[in-house]
């Protein structure tokens, strides 16, 4: 009996669907990642004449990135693996890169739709206006430093192999980030402080968010913050990878 395994493209497209599936049915999981970033970026409104409404758009955007790599991505893979899912498809023709990737897809289209939607507020309800090149960096930068925390995801759900253990440390680390990375960022926890934070993948990732947002405002030193978040996310992806069990 002769027997037929799919090819590749069949593989990865089957798993898309879904994954999409699965990501539309737990759509409220989805509103709960956005709401927060469009919370911060309708309130801080009248920051804007002081601060620029680049560093808003951008500060917004940052905290959704966190929120879909630690809140979104780490939580989803944990379930999964806790139900035997990633188990299943592994007895089948499926490559393993093939499932990560299906997953790594919707993550990096739920990033884009986070984009967007901070744009059309921005434009819409804060009057932020960036030039057309403004635009296009700023999505290429999103989806770049989405990566950092997708990345960092995959590390807490590598190591920690309870799903409630994973949950509770995401939102620790979350909420780490949004206290200590918004008031740090602004002078508030002192200079020290300060500095660390502008070094974080919190703070990298920021400054090149909103420095694609004015690209005549791009320097050597966003270049080098750059290339600082593309060390975070080999590093985490390394160890993330290394740490990860499927069962």
């Amino acid at each position: 009996m002769q027997i037929t395994i799919p090819k590749t493209s069949t593989i990865l497209s089957t798993l898309l669907r879904a994954d999409l599936t699965t990501q539309w049915r737990n759509r409220k999981s989805l509103i709960m990642v956005i709401i927060v970033p469009v919370i911060i970026l309708t309130s801080w409104k009248p920051l804007i004449d002081k601060v620029g409404g680049a560093f808003v758009l951008s500060t917004s955007i940052t905290i959704g990135l966190i929120s879909i790599g630690l809140m979104g991505y780490s939580n989803a893979i944990a379930r999964d693996r806790d139900k035997g899912i990633f188990q299943r498809l592994r007895v089948a023709p499926v490559s393993s890169w093939c499932i990560m990737a299906s997953r790594l897809i919707v993550q990096l289209l739920t990033i884009t739709l986070l984009t967007l939607l901070v744009f059309v507020i921005g434009y819409d309800f804060d009057h932020v206006k960036l030039s057309i090149s403004g635009y296009v960096l700023t999505f290429i930068s999103a989806i770049a430093s989405g990566a950092v925390y997708l990345s960092m995801g995959q590390v807490i759900v590598g190591r920690i192999k309870n799903p409630e253990t994973v949950q509770s440390t995401t939102r620790l680390v979350y909420l780490s980030f949004i206290m200590v990375g918004m008031f740090g960022q602004l002078g508030v926890l002192g200079d020290q402080i300060k500095q660390i934070v502008h070094y974080s993948p919190y703070g990298t990732v920021n400054a090149i968010l909103a420095s694609s947002m004015e690209p005549s405002k791009w320097t050597n030193e966003s270049t080098m913050l750059l290339l600082l978040t593309l060390g975070y996310t080999l590093v985490f992806s390394f160890l993330g990878i290394k740490w990860f069990k499927w069962k």
